[in-house]
């Protein structure tokens, strides 16, 4: 089974939890990608939904397919958000942002009675931070922001390079219009009080680490797909 495939199983698993005439959160990225795909199909055999996106690119592929799509002011609560992750640890803390959709990401599943995150084996992980913690920034002040962050991190143990996302001839732009400083940690001991640090710095708008939001976690591997539970 390839990586492909096993996206698509934990995708399959998800859509097994989702109901006709659901108030829908639906994520970005790869694997949140075969699912707006699934999704679609039972939408053209007269599954009842009503989606919000999570990001620009997700709405654009919705509209192609034929998903029916709300604003989150339209449907401000939601039944269910399921979206995929960069990396999910067994307690289902998460670190998402690698498509640059985390503020709206965040939005979204806070807007949720629930939140499935869908994922192949590879981003499971015992501790998260191998992959870049995505940090969203306000473009004014951004050196200022820079330092303060470099501050934190500081205190808390943390080193590693912190980047300003690019793309193409200049820095990443989100939905948002911030920019994202992809800070490459290594290892986050402490999820939650790097959350609350950040949190506190005035130039972060968001950082990509989903705490306490998961209610369960779909992987799946060779052997197929397996579901974690938060235990909270």
């Amino acid at each position: 089974m390839d990586a492909r495939e096993m996206k698509i199983k934990a995708a399959e698993a998800a859509l097994a939890h989702v109901e006709s005439g659901m108030r829908l959160g639906i994520g970005t990225g790869s694997t949140a990608e075969e699912f707006v795909r699934l999704l679609a199909e039972k939408v053209a055999g007269g599954f009842q939904v009503e989606g919000v996106p999570t990001s620009e690119r997700t709405a654009r592929l919705c509209v192609e397919l034929g998903v029916p799509l709300k604003s989150l002011d339209e449907l401000p609560a939601l039944d269910l958000t399921v979206d995929g992750a960069d990396e999910v640890d067994r307690a289902l803390r998460l670190i998402k942002g690698g498509g640059g959709a985390l503020l709206r990401e965040k939005i979204v599943a806070a807007a949720s009675q629930r939140m499935i995150v869908i994922a192949d084996e590879s981003k499971l992980v015992e501790t998260l931070g191998a992959f870049a913690l995505p940090i969203e920034v306000n473009p004014f002040g951004l050196v200022s922001t820079r330092i303060a962050i470099e501050k934190v991190a500081t205190r808390l143990g943390l080193s590693g390079e912190l980047n300003l996302r690019q793309s193409g001839d200049g820095e990443f732009t989100t939905d948002g219009g911030h920019h994202i400083i992809d800070a490459s940690f290594g290892r986050i001991p402490d999820a939650e009080a790097l959350s609350s640090e950040l949190n506190s710095i005035p130039g972060v708008v968001e950082h990509g680490l989903f705490i306490n939001m998961a209610a369960l976690a779909i992987i799946a591997g060779p052997a197929g797909a397996r579901t974690l539970q938060a235990n909270r």
